[in-house]
């Protein structure tokens, strides 16, 4: 079973939650439609790993503010990758087919280390740069729906166990990337660094 690191222990998340089009410009960026619900899917265990790694040529990322679930509600925080097969997940998309194929496969949520959060989610900001640009800028009042709202959607429908990880969505700026590409992603509270994760893109 994959592990994400928490606090230097080691954590087995039974499975990962992910909200799909959580912001207005990232919508707009893909022409995607705007849903009347909340977007729901989800990574197996499978999927998580710690390394960063080239999957193929129209493999797009997505940084994310992540939370871990503890006693069914927020622990901790951290940055994550959620990747996308996007040729795969368009032609999914068209046929009205769920979209595992093109998110849920080996290696798709890509994870730096959590930790521990009990204070104001409204204050919470990601940033991510790539090669030393930035890329991508995501804060609570971007989102459509906010992280206690995730949660008791989910929690509607589907257990959330302790370990278990909520992906809260992508904003504007997703791309592909390639081989010994330089990923620095970024959590801030109050405009404090509380979280910094760098990957180097490698072969899978």
């Amino acid at each position: 079973m994959n592990t994400i690191k928490y606090n230097n222990k080691q954590i087995t998340p039974s499975k990962v939650v992910c909200i799909g089009r959580n912001y207005v410009e990232h919508i707009k960026e893909l022409n995607n439609e705007t849903p009347d619900t909340m977007v729901v899917f989800n990574k197996p265990n499978s999927a998580i790993s710690d390394k960063l790694y080239f999957i193929s040529e129209d493999t797009r990322f997505e940084g994310e503010i992540c939370f871990l679930i503890k006693n069914k509600q927020i622990d901790a925080v951290g940055f994550g990758l959620d990747l996308t097969k996007a040729n795969i997940q368009n032609k999914m998309k068209k046929s009205g087919l769920p979209w595992e194929r093109s998110k849920s496969f080996n290696n798709s949520a890509v994870f730096g280390e959590f930790i521990k959060f009990d204070g104001d989610i409204t204050k919470l900001k990601l940033e991510l740069y790539i090669n030393d640009i930035l890329i991508q800028f995501a804060n609570y009042d971007l989102m459509i729906y906010k992280p206690l709202e995730m949660i008791k959607e989910i929690q509607s429908f589907m257990d959330l166990e302790d370990g278990d990880i909520v992906m809260s969505g992508t904003p504007k700026g997703v791309s592909t990337y390639k081989i010994n590409d330089m990923f620095i992603g970024k959590i801030f509270y109050n405009n404090e660094l509380i979280v910094e994760t760098k990957w180097e893109v490698s072969k899978s």
